[in-house]
């Protein structure tokens, strides 16, 4: 998951942001990234289905261009 990173690196950044960001503020900062991946996970959910609906209102337009021909 973290590609080359070892165990040091890993504790060494962990440290990093406990030490610059203090302990209270860590779980409001992981509650919103955890909010803002969920809107975005929503947001490409919504765009896929929007295209997948606009695909398939096409394919009943053909269709029926077809049957009129």
């Amino acid at each position: 998951m973290f590609g080359n990173l070892g165990t040091t690196e890993i504790l060494l950044i962990l440290l990093f942001i406990l030490i610059f960001f203090g302990a209270k503020k860590i779980p409001d900062f992981a509650q919103s990234l955890g909010k803002g991946i969920r809107e975005f996970r929503k947001a490409a959910r919504d765009i896929q289905s929007d295209i997948e609906s606009a695909k398939d209102t096409d394919k009943i337009e053909n269709k029926k261009e077809d049957k009129d021909s």
